[in-house]
């Protein structure tokens, strides 16, 4: 008994000196490529983001450099591009390399693509869900702006099959991540149409200019500037504005507001003003 209680402190000594050997090193890494211009914008001067990709890195087992070039950062999360998913599930070993089989008359709804393959252990077929044209347009894929599933269809919906073959049968390689394009598709757009308050006579009726805004203040002292130059409080705004419909947090104050919540609302300035003092007749 005591020799077992004298020997685990060295044993937990060993592993934290280990444990920031590894981290010590992972610095060095990171600090190495963030500092290269060959690795994407989003990593260029960013040790924290390198970091991270080298760690998506050694759990695939790949190459760090390989990993950085084929992770887009979409929405403040890591995505992998859909041709690096495909490279990775072939390189896997498990599987023979992933096929695509197309059904279906080109540019009708019904055009579809499974993604199969065999399993290289007993030969055994695997086929991933059926993607379809008329799911991309049921799911939205297709009908946002600058859609890539409008100019180029078919090697979409590869993509799209070879995504849900690897969440389904490998998992442990998309490391729960998406792709970059199924990033992409299911972004919620926003509506920031200026158009946000009821129709009325108040819309038009601005009883007084907002005071001159200096550019080279931050969004958030811009529109401090323009409440307190129009005798208004941030609880005021941020009602009137979520009643038009923007996305604004009203149990938050003004400067732990996103920045484009501020920039939407100094964009509709003129009628948020002329919603606030229109209602307070």
């Amino acid at each position: 008994m005591t020799t077992e209680l004298s020997i685990q402190p060295e044993i937990t000594d060993i592993q934290i000196q280990r444990e920031n050997a590894a981290f010590e090193m992972l610095q060095r890494q990171a600090k190495m490529f963030s500092s290269s211009s060959l690795v994407p914008k989003d990593f260029q001067g960013n040790i924290a983001n390198c970091a991270i990709g080298i760690n998506i890195a050694k759990r695939l087992g790949a190459d760090p450099f390989m990993v950085l070039q084929n992770i887009d950062i979409i929405h403040g999360r890591p995505s992998f591009r859909a041709t690096f998913l495909i490279a990775m599930v072939n390189a896997a070993g498990r599987f023979e390399p992933l096929q695509f089989r197309m059904e279906g008359d080109e540019g009708k709804p019904s055009r579809s693509c499974v993604a199969w393959t065999k399993s290289k252990p007993d030969g055994t077929p695997l086929e991933g869900p059926k993607i379809t044209l008329e799911m991309a347009k049921a799911e939205g894929w297709s009908t946002k702006n600058g859609s890539k599933w409008l100019t180029m269809p078919e090697l979409m919906l590869r993509y799209r099959a070879a995504a849900f073959f690897a969440r389904l049968y490998a998992p442990d390689i998309t490391l729960g991540m998406m792709t970059a394009e199924e990033a992409v598709d299911i972004q919620q757009e926003r509506d920031v149409t200026p158009a946000i308050i009821p129709a009325s006579k108040a819309l038009f009726e601005v009883k007084q200019e907002p005071k001159a805004i200096d550019a080279n203040r931050t969004p958030w002292e811009r529109l401090k500037d323009a409440m307190e130059a129009n005798g208004l409080h941030w609880d005021q705004v941020a009602e009137a504005a979520t009643e038009g419909g923007l996305f604004v947090d009203g149990d938050i104050n003004l400067i732990a507001q996103e920045e484009d919540v501020v920039l939407e609302i100094m964009s509709v300035w003129p009628q948020l003003v002329a919603s606030v003092k229109g209602g307070a007749k």
